[in-house]
């Protein structure tokens, strides 16, 4: 499978990230960036969080056009889940998500429906991922691994999850049956 249109636009720090062999990924995570909006998602990305002068970022994010970003080479590890980042490959699609109020009791729903191009550029993306990573075997959502739950922002008294991406509107069943990986569960 050739490789899908990829814009290679690496973050100013992804030198820093620790190298591993492409063999080393099995899993990709499939997250949104529960922002406005792509050059929201680089300005999130480019901020330094950690001593290793180094943050939070996908490898790949994918705008509502159908456009494929490349932040961080698949052969370096990025910050995108927790306990998971050493082992696979984390695919950001745009999408508002709960913006701005993530931890907000009152505004958890998240209703923003992918575009028919974000899904046909992630299944390609997909598809020629399953050639390059050659121990490649499942696909997660963000809220597959992460189920913290914390206090709401205006309701200490109340539990909301953490991680909720990409979110009940994410078109599982047509992605898993064209890609032909399984979800972890």
């Amino acid at each position: 499978m050739s490789a899908p249109a990829i814009h290679p636009h690496p973050l100013p720090y992804v030198g820093l990230l620790a190298e591993r062999p492409l063999e080393a990924v099995d899993t990709v995570v499939l997250h949104c960036t529960e922002l406005p909006d792509l050059a929201t998602a680089r300005t999130y990305g480019e901020r330094v969080l950690y001593d290793s002068g180094t943050g939070n970022s996908g490898h790949y994010y994918i705008d509502r056009d159908g456009r494929i970003e490349e932040y961080v080479p698949p052969g370096r590890v990025a910050h995108h889940t927790r306990g998971w980042n050493g082992r696979s490959v984390g695919i950001e699609l745009v999408n508002t998500g709960r913006f701005p109020d993530w931890l907000d009791s009152r505004h958890q729903a998240m209703d923003e429906p992918y575009t028919g191009a974000q899904i046909a550029a992630l299944v390609a993306l997909l598809q020629w991922l399953r050639g390059e990573l050659p121990a490649l075997a499942q696909l997660a959502g963000h809220e597959d691994l992460d189920r913290d739950e914390v206090e709401a922002s205006d309701d200490p008294a109340v539990k909301v999850r953490r991680k909720r991406d990409p979110g009940p509107l994410f078109p599982w069943d047509a992605v898993l049956a064209t890609v032909g990986l399984p979800r972890l569960a």
